[in-house]
């Protein structure tokens, strides 16, 4: 007799042989330049229930370009895996056409060019198109967002994040769950979270006082759909108080506590659930990780990590859907469950392309109103660029190559730290740089840019332990975002070797020579996680500098040596 795995690995295959998933469609007809709104939401329903699942939004309302990165490493069992698998050999892979616009949605190379052929990408009025055409077929579907949606551009943080609650409201979605949400102080949370019409879930949201479970977060919720009833397990961020600073939500410890998760499945199964799901904000190797220590999950909806794929990844009985970032994509899965049992599956990642799909106008109405009050400050033209500025990448990016450049000069610093985070939208050559642009890079509620003296010997120790948190070859201890960017300093890193001898031949750039242990050298940066940081905060430091430009153009940045991999 088959066994579950053996029909899900042959319900796998036949999707990816059958073109189930939608991903080639859509990639052969888009290279034919003969895509259409109707192509793009085309599906052969199955099953009896249908998830939508969105994640990482970061406060995008409109669309936006967003390159793909460059280098994306993957250590101990997952070097070589996806989503560890970048440009052409991704491409490959997938067997993605070269010049498509599915290579440009989901790889880097060419992104300039592709950009001009194909536009640009998101917009929660087009999300919202989505969601209603899956609705209008499925109007049991379940939407799901996996957090980072309250954070990351100029009007969020204006309204501490009430734009994005009131656009988003009108997508109705079924539940959340969170991470940097959590910095807009935890009393915002409560204010938001408390008017929310629909679930805030974290089964990891524990009480830091008592080491419970936090009342007000919900650990999954159970719903009634297609005639089975499911259970939406939260995952929120685990490393919250490591990556971002705890004291903006001293009342609470997260961590992946995976073996509250496994109680938390066996409670559902218990109630009767039939189809568990968790919505997490794990990152993909961590999740990877926990399908294989929890049994019980049917499907992982991952987040975090940004991580764009057009096919699950299998785990056991487990299957793993991400889904992107930045509003490129929605993920629409149906699933067939049959004696509480999730039994086969079909999956398709939506490519939103905002010159194929009409907006919605509700929606659309909704975000025009909400960014109306600011719309001087969010379109004032700041310079140009004539490079292209983007951020993703283990290790730099141009915006980052921008942003440390305008610390070294305007904060007079010798050397300029920049945090590798993940999100912030890209420019192509040619545009104008706006204020809404800066901070769609910057923003942030500990955004000041900091003056300091560091050693060469604290440096290192810096540099060493931001590498662990990114190439540990457990995942349970990779602790988020790509590596620290550096700004005049070079490096060696190799990602091989054990914790706290990643890093050698560091270099002081302006010299040329070695950086030496017991020198100070002036540093700036921003985004300490520190309580009572001074200093001007980063947008108003890297407009300035824009400013003083007037076109930027940021040359190949070759002062890392990567090695290991």
């Amino acid at each position: 007799m088959i066994s579950r795995r053996d029909f899900l690995q042959a319900s796998m295959a036949a999707s990816a042989l059958l073109g189930a998933s939608g991903f080639g469609n859509w990639s052969r007809l888009a290279a034919q330049q003969a895509l259409t709104q109707d192509q793009l939401l085309e599906f052969d329903s199955f099953g009896n229930v249908s998830l939508i699942h969105i994640t990482d939004i970061h406060a995008q309302l409109k669309p936006i370009y967003f390159r793909e990165p460059e280098i994306n490493l993957g250590v101990g069992p997952n070097k070589g895996e996806v989503p560890h698998i970048t440009g052409a050999d991704f491409r490959r892979l997938y067997g993605i056409e070269d010049g498509s616009p599915s290579h440009y949605a989901l790889t880097y190379n060419d992104f300039s060019a592709l950009a001009r052929t194909y536009g640009k990408m998101g917009g929660m009025d087009r999300v919202a198109t989505i969601v209603n055409a899956i609705r209008a077929e499925r109007p049991e579907a379940l939407l799901l967002d996996g957090g980072d949606t309250w954070h990351g551009s100029y009007t969020c943080y204006q309204t501490q994040g009430q734009d994005v609650v009131n656009v988003m409201n009108k997508l109705r979605p079924d539940a959340m769950t969170f991470h940097w949400e959590f910095t807009l102080g935890q009393e915002r949370v409560h204010e938001i979270v408390d008017s929310l019409p629909f679930a805030a879930l974290g089964q990891n949201i524990f009480d830091a006082m008592w080491d419970e479970p936090a009342e007000r977060f919900k650990p999954y919720q159970f719903f009634e759909r297609g005639g089975v009833n499911i259970a939406v397990i939260g995952q929120a961020f685990p490393y919250m108080p490591i990556a971002n600073p705890g004291w903006m939500f001293p009342d609470y410890t997260f961590g992946i506590r995976d073996e509250n998760m496994q109680a938390m499945v066996d409670e559902v199964r218990a109630q009767g659930a039939e189809l568990v799901v968790c919505l997490s904000h794990n990152g993909f190797d961590v999740d990877k990780k926990m399908a294989a220590q929890v049994s019980g999950i049917d499907v992982i909806l991952t987040g975090h990590t940004h991580d764009a794929l057009p096919e699950p990844v299998l785990v056991g009985d487990t299957i793993l859907i991400a889904s992107g970032s930045n509003g490129k994509f929605v993920s629409r899965v149906d699933l067939d469950v049959r004696d509480g049992q999730m039994m086969g599956f079909r999956h398709k990642l939506i490519p939103v392309f905002s010159d194929v799909i009409d907006p919605d106008p509700e929606v659309a109405a909704a975000i025009d109103a909400e960014r109306a009050p600011f719309e001087s400050a969010l379109t004032e033209v700041i310079g140009q660029t004539d490079s292209l500025l983007y951020r993703r990448g283990n290790f730099n990016g141009t915006w980052d190559d921008l942003i440390c450049e305008a610390l070294i000069e305007q904060r007079d610093a010798e050397i300029a730290m920049s945090p590798g985070v993940r999100w912030g939208p890209s420019l192509i050559p040619g545009q104008d740089i706006t204020r809404e642009d800066i901070w769609n890079v910057t923003s942030m509620t500990y955004g000041r840019a900091y003056r300091t003296e560091m050693t060469g010997e604290f440096l290192k120790v810096v540099m060493e332990d931001v590498a662990d948190n990114l190439f540990n070859p457990d995942p349970y201890y990779q602790q988020g975002g790509d590596m620290v960017r550096m700004g005049g300093l070079g490096y060696r890193i190799d990602v091989t070797a054990p914790a706290g001898e990643r890093i050698s031949e560091m270099t002081f750039l302006e010299t040329g020579e070695p950086i030496d242990p017991a020198r100070s050298y002036v540093v700036a940066g921003w985004a300490s996680v520190n309580e009572g940081t001074e200093g001007p905060q980063i947008w108003d430091v890297v407009e300035e500098h824009i400013r003083q430009k007037g076109t930027v153009k940021v040359e190949p940045n070759t002062s890392v040596e990567v090695a290991g991999v």
